[in-house]
Order: structure tokens, then sequence, then C-alpha cells
């Protein structure tokens, strides 16, 4: 067994949230769910279309809701179907949860729910328009380069003073499109490195 009993009993009762189960979120679940966690809940609000198809789990589910389809995949789940917005961020209560991931894509309110939960969160930040998995790193939003998402998101948060730590997962590879394009070799190597950094988390606390 790759983890003693202990930890995988840490595993077994660690509580996660993720915020949007896209091409990030999707990948970052189904390792959590595979490596043992059960009490995850997933928070999104769309549904599934067929452009979805390159990158998503669950996305053969076309027209369904993203929350539902992927509760008949992993039945442990609790669903919240919901848009992550600032008046959302302000009033959920997060302090049930172990770890919080964050794998939206609204920059304000990314950057309302640092402030909010640092300690717990792992954000995602830009995975589309790349093709190379070997780009992708982990640190301290402080430390992130190469990143335009992540340098907005630095910028907002030393306008508001902010200078606490939270692990993110970013690459630095340069856009490879001027328009949408994703590549699940990359948004996917992006979900399961965060949920690698959760297993750490979790068996480090």
């Amino acid at each position: 067994m790759l983890f003693g009993e202990e930890d995988f009993s840490k595993i077994q009762q660690a509580k996660i949230l993720i915020l949007g189960v896209g091409g990030v979120g999707s990948y970052a679940l189904d390792c959590l769910w595979r490596s043992g966690v059960s009490d995850i809940t997933i928070l999104d609000y769309d549904t599934y279309d067929e452009s979805n198809q390159n990158r998503q789990i669950g996305s053969d589910a076309v027209g369904e809701l993203k929350t539902e389809a992927l509760k008949k995949l992993y039945p442990t789940v609790t669903t919240i179907q919901q848009q992550m917005d600032m008046a959302w961020v302000e009033s959920f209560d997060f302090k049930p949860y172990d770890i919080i991931i964050d794998a939206a894509d609204t920059t304000k309110v990314k950057i309302e729910l640092a402030k909010k939960v640092y300690k717990k969160l792992i954000m995602s930040t830009g995975s589309a328009k790349r093709f190379d998995a070997s780009k992708i790193e982990v640190a301290s939003i402080w430390k992130t380069s190469g990143d335009a998402l992540a340098r907005k998101i630095r910028n907002e948060l030393k306008k508001a003073k902010f200078d606490r730590n939270f692990t993110v997962v970013f690459s630095a590879e340069e856009d490879r499109c001027k328009d949408k394009g994703s590549f699940v070799g990359v948004t996917g190597a992006f979900g399961l490195t965060v949920c690698s950094e959760a297993i750490k988390k979790i068996l480090k606390e």
C-alpha cells in the first residue's frame, strides 16, 4: 500500500470542496475519489455542451447539469447547483471543509475567495491555450510567474494590502493561440496536480 493505514484514514476522512468541475475540477474530483476521498462537495451551475467533450469528465452527458452528471459517476459527492459569485463567497460557510479547491474562472471571485479561505485554498490559474504539461508548476501566489491570471490576482491582492500565502497551480507556458482553446493533456494535468497537492496537504495536517 502506498499510504500506511493512518495516512489512508486521514485521506478517507478529509472533507473537500471543489469550486468548478470543468476541465481542471473534474480531473481533480476523479483523482481525489480514486485516492479514497469520498466526502467531496462540488459546485457548478453549468450544463455540458459539445465543446466540453475534449477535456471534461462526464461531458458525454450533453445538455445535462454538470453536478447531476457527476453525481451519477461519484455517488457520495454532495452537489451545489450555484454560480460562484461575490455574494455566494461572502455568505457561504467554508468552515466544515479541510481543503477548498478553486477551479473557477472569474477573477474577482477568485480574489475574494483567496482573502476568505487562503489557509485552506489550492487555486488553479490559467490552463487554457497551452499544450506542454511539463510547464505546470506549484508555488505560493507570490512566487508565480509567466501567467497573466496569476499576475492579475497578485496585483489586486497587493492593492488590497493582502499578503498571506496560498498554493497555486499554474503554467508559465506562453499562450499557443489567440482565441479559446484547451488541451486535456494540460487541463487534466492541472487537475491531477491539484489533487496531488490536496493529498499532500491532508497528510501534512
